[in-house]
């Protein structure tokens, strides 16, 4: 219980039920985004309470990235404040077999994490993008990405647990593009099918009115 309310003490608006999804705020935006903010960063300054690291959440400002943590997740070392930022990466990179669909974004605290207790981190992708299978981390952006345990959360969010800090990213092997994604060439494929049944209709009622112009 402790841990649901520490991981879903978010930013409002971060989940927006069934209605349309929010504006991804991309750090390179693609050609189809449009209009574009950057993304935000994030700060939480954690208490320590009888040895022992509150239970909280830290989160960007547009709740693209939120981290939770349970009580005593840090190995405090006699601090009585755990200082917890969020700071989204000024670049995209794009390494070798793994397409980001995602901003990437540095975690970095005042203390380590207990191992035993890892937090759980949720990130946010936006509809314009195929959805990611798997949340990516590394100690250096240019460096070696690895995979993390990943699971869809609510609409479009992918979420994971993590024992370390560093950089996090979601998204996809290049080589093989999620499957039953509804995404074409990074766009939605779903207004191709409106379009298309359009024509549909309007086609099979073409006859229709020619009979009625003629009597």
């Amino acid at each position: 219980m402790l841990y649901a309310v520490a991981a879903w003490t978010v930013a409002p608006g971060f989940y927006d039920g069934f209605g349309p999804p929010q504006a991804y705020n991309f750090t390179c935006p693609p050609p189809q985004a449009g209009a574009n903010n950057k993304p935000t960063s994030g700060h939480l300054d954690i208490k320590v309470i009888g040895g022992v690291s509150d239970a909280n959440s830290a989160f960007t400002e547009d709740g693209q990235l939120v981290i939770g943590f349970l009580p005593g997740a840090f190995v405090v070392d006699g601090k009585t404040t755990i200082a917890v930022d969020i700071t989204p990466l000024e670049t995209c990179p794009q390494p070798s077999g793994i397409r980001f669909v995602t901003n990437i974004y540095q975690v970095t605290a005042s203390a380590p994490l207990n191992p035993d207790k890892p937090a759980n981190l949720v990130l946010r992708y936006s509809n314009l993008e195929p959805d990611p299978s798997k949340v990516y981390q590394a100690s250096d952006p240019n460096g070696a990405w690895a995979p993390l345990t990943s699971q869809p959360g609510q609409p479009y969010t992918i979420e994971t647990r993590t024992t370390t800090f560093g950089y996090f990213g979601a998204g996809y092997p290049s080589s093989s593009p999620p499957t039953g994604s509804i995404q074409v060439g990074g766009g939605q494929i779903l207004p191709i099918v409106v379009a298309a049944l359009i024509v549909v209709v309007v086609l099979a009622g073409l006859p229709l009115a020619v009979m009625r112009r003629r009597r």
